[in-house]
């Protein structure tokens, strides 16, 4: 429950880009970011509430796509080169529900990584105003 209070004040925070490289060195720099995502996508796979979502996923180009992303997010040396987020999750029907679910996800997987809680929460600060592009229902 306390998760979900934190979440829901990130998400409601309109947070401003990420200076600094501070996020990236937290994150492990590329090879960081590049086990994080390998530890994230394996628990979204797993977990019931989103796992479906990836059935037909190519999940080496996700892989690919979150780590350019987070790399881009967290002030690394990276330029993100997928599509808007928007354009992505158009008629998946994601709901609030599913998105904190894949938040906690991701929290798991920066903690299995002992990343710093102040870096964990400076990244999903810089990924929530994404919700609004994420969640379709």
């Amino acid at each position: 429950m306390k998760r979900i209070a934190m979440l829901c004040l990130l998400l409601a925070l309109a947070a401003p880009a990420l200076a600094g490289d501070e996020v990236y060195r937290g994150l492990g720099q590329k090879q960081g970011i590049a086990q994080l995502v390998e530890t994230f996508v394996t628990l979204l796979q797993a977990d019931p509430r989103v796992g479906h979502s990836l059935g037909e996923a190519d999940i080496p180009h996700l892989k690919e796509k979150l780590a350019e992303q987070f790399c881009m997010l967290a002030g690394g040396p990276c330029e993100y080169t997928g599509k808007d987020m928007a354009t992505i999750h158009d008629g998946l029907d994601i709901t609030t529900a599913q998105f904190y679910a894949l938040v906690e996800d991701l929290q798991i997987a920066m903690e299995r990584q002992d990343i710093a809680s102040r870096i964990q929460n400076k990244l999903l600060a810089g990924l929530a105003p994404m919700q609004r592009d994420v969640v379709t229902r």
